[in-house]
């Protein structure tokens, strides 16, 4: 139990820590909406990095990040399955017509916005599958630290419970997928890549998925037909499609870390 007790107390100071010095760090006065942007993704990202250093400090280095790890194959392997990972669902939307695309917008300070999505990416992955992760993992085993911070994902995530319950398995099932590609690619650069690839393109390019609401679009796209296909207001996110290859990459991912660990 006293093991157990200290765990949850560092979860929450961890957690709680972060969130004040992210809401208390300043904004910028910038009237450029890009700029604006920018900072305030820079603000947790600064805080996460902060409290990620500071609880590693106080576990006397003993837990492993793994940050930095193999970074070819976190690259290489970020990239190829980011890619297969967002196009496939799309693809077949195509094909089924669900998807279609009628126009672009035009966007001024576009790579301000990629960078901010890029940096907000990282701040979620460094809060989930960063320290917490990896303390859980030590502390206790792979199980409880999967299932807590997939948890805690879902949990930021709160507008998928509004929309029902195929959004909500959606992004459950991407944070297991994103769990699982770090154990077997060793580091956090491979989710990070992943993650940024669904966001940075489907939102700011394809329109389909959901980040804050001042991100633009480059193309003007809609989605129609059965919700269950369509997504329906959730577009992508809230599409069986997306569930359908979440499943199936976690299951692969799941199997290839098996094999990679009987070697």
């Amino acid at each position: 139990m006293k093991k157990i007790a200290i765990t949850i107390i560092k979860f929450i100071g961890f957690f709680l820590g972060w969130a004040i010095l992210s809401s208390i760090l300043p904004l910028s006065s910038s009237e450029n909406q890009a700029i604006w942007r920018l900072w305030a993704e820079i603000m947790p990202l600064l805080a996460i990095i902060a409290f990620t250093f500071i609880f590693w400090l106080i576990e006397k280095k003993n837990i492993k990040l793994h940050l930095f790890d193999n970074p070819v194959k976190g690259i290489a392997l970020g990239a190829i399955t980011g890619i297969v990972w967002l196009a496939f669902p799309v693809l077949i939307m195509y094909i089924a017509k669900i998807i279609d695309f009628d126009g672009t917008n035009s966007i001024d300070l576009f790579p301000v916005w990629v960078l901010a999505a890029f940096l907000n990416v990282i701040m979620q992955e460094l809060l989930v599958r960063g320290y917490l992760y990896q303390m859980l993992k030590q502390k206790h085993n792979i199980v409880v630290a999967a299932a807590v911070t997939t948890a805690l994902f879902t949990a930021l995530h709160g507008g998928a419970f509004e929309a029902g319950v195929i959004p909500v398995l959606n992004v459950l099932t991407m944070s297991l997928l994103m769990t699982v590609v770090l154990e077997y690619s060793g580091s956090i650069i491979a989710p990070v890549i992943m993650h940024f690839l669904w966001n940075g393109i489907g939102a700011l390019v394809l329109d389909g998925v959901s980040l804050a609401d001042d991100y633009p679009n480059m193309l003007i796209t809609t989605f129609t037909g059965n919700e269950i296909l369509s997504g329906g207001i959730c577009k992508m996110e809230g599409s069986i499609i997306v569930l359908f290859v979440n499943v199936i990459l976690t299951a692969l991912f799941m199997f290839k870390k098996n094999k990679q660990g009987t070697k």
